[in-house]
């Protein structure tokens, strides 16, 4: 019940402010930035803020890889997740002040899942966020930056979504780790904000196929 008090307060605090702080002032070119952005025309752009633009792309594949897990829900964990692509935390956080402890997997694996659940998919994600993290950090403008933060509301409330998604990780990881009998120093890493949420994706134990069930007679 906490949990789902926070969760939910963040939720609503959060939608509060980005109404709050909406302004006509810059709508524009805001929307310029987005369309620039999405289309690949980099040009004159802050490297920074294209880092955590593309990186907020990646932040929905990763909570994918565990949400979808949940097997044993009420609530569908797949609209959520689809709508995070667009929506990031604003999307995210309802499901997760809304879930239930789910610690076991009792289903077959679909094509989706199975890829989720591939090293490889881990390892790729992982470093194409490292990547953009990297290079948004060395090649970025911070004093451009803060200037942008305090007068595009896109930049504003895409920081504050990035670091909230950073922070919520390990709302979804214990129960994953539950599931797959994962303890000791890799469950302990894997709360570690995001790069320890990283690390136990790529390393962590795959789940059956399909799930066996015996019958006696």
């Amino acid at each position: 019940m906490v949990r789902k008090l926070i969760l939910g307060s963040i939720w609503l605090t959060l939608i509060t402010y980005a109404i709050a702080s909406t302004s006509t002032k810059n709508q524009q070119g805001d929307w310029e930035l987005i369309v620039k952005m999405s289309t690949g025309n980099f040009v004159g752009i802050n490297p920074l803020v294209i880092a955590i633009f593309y990186i907020m792309g990646i932040f929905p594949v990763i909570y994918a890889a565990f949400m979808l897990f949940d097997s044993n829900q009420r609530l569908s964990p797949y609209p959520f997740s689809i709508a995070s692509f667009g929506l990031g935390a604003f999307a995210l956080l309802p499901y997760l002040a809304l879930r239930q402890p789910d610690l076991t997997w009792n289903q077959p694996k679909n094509r989706l899942l199975t890829i989720l659940d591939s090293p490889l998919t881990a390892i790729a994600t992982s470093i194409s966020l490292i990547t953009f993290l990297i290079w948004g950090l060395t090649q970025g403008n911070w004093s451009d930056y803060v200037e942008q933060w305090h007068t595009s509301q896109f930049i504003h409330i895409m920081s504050i979504d990035f670091c909230l998604l950073c922070l919520l990780l390990p709302t979804v990881l214990g129960d994953d780790c539950q599931r797959r009998g994962v303890t000791g120093w890799l469950k302990a890493i894997a709360f570690i904000p995001l790069f320890g949420a990283l690390i136990y994706w790529c390393l962590r134990p795959q789940l059956p196929t399909t799930v066996i069930t015996s019958i006696s007679s």
